[in-house]
């Protein structure tokens, strides 16, 4: 079966001046070929010869196979640049000759012409190839790391419901949490991320922070500063104040700020008084 969207080998089963036709077997009819054109068959080749190829649809809607292995297979995920962006959706350069169609239904924000993206490769129900960035679906969940490793993540949706979701490596499927980024993290951003936690169905959990040890005085800076900077040295309420309080202030858990405000005190930087923090 010659299968759209991804690399295979077939027989040249037929030559004409244009071109060659393939098949996987020199018994298959004339609808179970696909024409290879003419500056696309490897010298020398002839009647019997193996082909490695990528089946495509050409502009006319007829699929057509390429000895160019594109930028990206079906159901994977890789960066491409925008080639244009118009009415219909974005263009794709995925190295052939027709551009790839991002439809605008597609994208999960806005994109500009020469910006590189992720996305992900399917077939749209009309049978055409088709881009995605809406990722979840195509990564991977047999991730090879342990849980405190650091790995680099791209960011491709965002639900405030759940949180935001990030490719790993561009490979793997990995969320941060809505309580550790209440508003999230821009599409495309690149970040540096700490595995937090490998679920059973292995998928994962990510931190942007470091490990509570050594969050600590990244954390205790940045309350001092804001302390300092923004309440004058008084602020008006300590660490037994409200999460949701604490996180709109800080941007910091609960738990994070207690641990940066313990740090302070014991240094004598500050006092936590009648429901007060003062800089010392």
């Amino acid at each position: 079966m010659i299968e759209l969207g991804k690399m295979q080998k077939l027989l040249i089963v037929k030559k004409e001046d244009f071109g060659v036709y393939l098949a996987e077997s020199a018994k298959d009819g004339e609808k179970e070929r696909v024409l290879l054109p003419k500056k696309q068959v490897p010298e020398g080749a002839g009647i019997g010869d193996s082909v490695a190829v990528f089946i495509y649809r050409d502009s006319s809607d007829r699929l057509i196979a390429t000895t160019k292995r594109p930028g990206i297979l079906l159901h994977a995920v890789a960066p491409l640049r925008v080639s244009q962006v118009t009415k219909i959706g974005a263009f794709l350069d995925w190295g052939l000759e027709k551009d790839l169609l991002l439809p605008f239904s597609e994208q999960t924000r806005k994109v500009r012409e020469g910006e590189e993206i992720l996305a992900a490769l399917y077939v749209d129900k009309s049978g055409r190839l088709a881009a995605t960035m809406k990722l979840y679906p195509y990564l991977r969940q047999d991730p090879p790391y342990r849980i405190g490793d650091m790995v680099t993540g791209t960011v491709y949706q965002y639900a405030p419901n759940f949180g935001t979701f990030v490719a790993v490596d561009s490979m793997y499927s990995g969320m941060i949490s809505r309580e550790e980024a209440p508003d999230g993290y821009p599409v495309g951003q690149l970040l540096a991320l700490r595995i937090a936690n490998i679920k059973e169905d292995g998928k994962l959990d990510l931190s942007a922070r470091r490990k509570a040890y050594e969050q600590m005085d990244q954390d205790a800076e940045k309350v001092m500063r804001k302390l300092h900077e923004e309440y004058g040295g008084v602020l008006p309420f300590d660490d037994k104040a409200a999460p949701e309080r604490i996180r709109e202030v800080f941007g910091l858990s609960k738990a994070a700020f207690k641990r940066a405000a313990g740090r302070l005190y014991k240094e004598k930087r500050i006092v936590i008084l009648d429901g007060e923090i003062r800089e010392v």
